[in-house]
């Protein structure tokens, strides 16, 4: 049996400017990362250059939850809660729309490039289409009287995963947005669903600390049940390459699965590795660097190197 290969992960940067905790986070072009906070500020950084400030590319008035960068038109979409959905052209670094929603928590944005929609997961359990790209506002769906929580694309299949607070993990018909699936295997609020970079398999996570696996060709069969964190998960995101998968939680951790095997490699935390001190609430890998960025209620965002993988020496 071949030994497990554990990468070295090594805290290179602490990345610091915002007033309160910091909830979204999504990549950009290259190695650009943008960062939502509860002070209201939109802040683009360079992962491969931490020393360089941040850039404040918008203050509203309510908390960010939810980021999300459009490549094919240099946008970046945030979600202001209360508010609506804005769009940032960052070529002209101004906004060019607004459109407002039903006035609730703004939790997660996906794009979907083949249909020109963007999804958006609201606080009062309502799924809102918009038309890419003039944002217009298609359709509220209320599908639950819970929150939704997080939304992930399998594009392949066109569906749509939408994790709930009433403890489901429901599959979309991208195109008539029925449901396909219903996934009730978790006890409490399911806060992030993530499909895997090969699409095969759908990964989800929450409020009881466990991260489940299911076969998506299998019509979402469970295959496995890890109990991953000592609280709650925030959020699941999968390396590039697809080696790793990093886990986030209220218990301060962020660790580093093999993806293939979820078997646990690295636990990044105050103690061992200098990590947050507070409640980590979501990660993203920028570009083809092996980096890992994590934002936290302690304001900060931290940059992880990671070491390249056994098979790519």
């Amino acid at each position: 049996m071949s030994e497990i290969f554990r990468p070295p992960v090594t805290k290179i940067a602490t990345l610091a400017g915002h007033r309160d905790a910091v909830y979204a986070l999504t990549g950009g072009a290259g190695s650009t990362i943008y960062s939502g906070s509860a002070d209201g500020m939109v802040v683009g950084w360079d992962a491969t250059n931490p020393a360089q400030d941040g850039v404040l590319l918008a203050r509203v008035e309510n908390s960010v939850y939810a980021l999300r960068y459009l490549p094919e038109l240099d946008f970046l979409v945030l979600g202001h809660n209360f508010q609506g959905i804005q769009a940032i052209d960052l070529t002209g670094k101004q906004l060019i729309h607004a459109t407002a929603l039903p006035p609730v928590a703004i939790f997660e944005l996906v794009v979907s490039a083949s249909r020109q929609r963007l999804y958006a997961a609201l606080g009062d359990g309502t799924l809102a289409v918009l038309t890419v790209p003039d944002f217009r506002l298609e359709k509220l769906l209320r599908i639950t009287d819970k929150s939704l929580r997080c939304l992930a694309l399998h594009e392949g299949r066109g569906e749509l995963a939408v994790g709930s607070s009433d403890t489901l993990t429901r599959i979309l018909d991208l195109d008539s947005l029925s449901t396909k699936f219903t996934l009730g295997e978790s006890t409490n609020s399911v806060f992030s669903v993530a499909y895997s970079p090969d699409d095969a398999r759908l990964l989800t996570a929450g409020r009881d600390a466990q991260i489940r696996t299911w076969d998506v060709g299998a019509g979402y069969a469970l295959m496995g049940t890890v109990p991953a964190h000592m609280y709650t998960i925030n959020h699941l995101a999968f390396s590039p390459d697809g080696h790793y998968l990093a886990s986030c939680s209220l218990d301060k951790s962020i660790k580093l699965w093999d993806a293939a095997t979820m078997t646990l490699l690295r636990v990044l935390d105050r103690a061992r590795s200098a990590g947050h001190g507070t409640s980590v609430n979501r990660l993203v890998w920028p570009g083809a660097e092996n980096r890992l960025v994590s934002c936290s209620d302690d304001r900060s965002l931290a940059v992880w190197d990671v070491g390249a993988s056994a098979d790519s020496h």
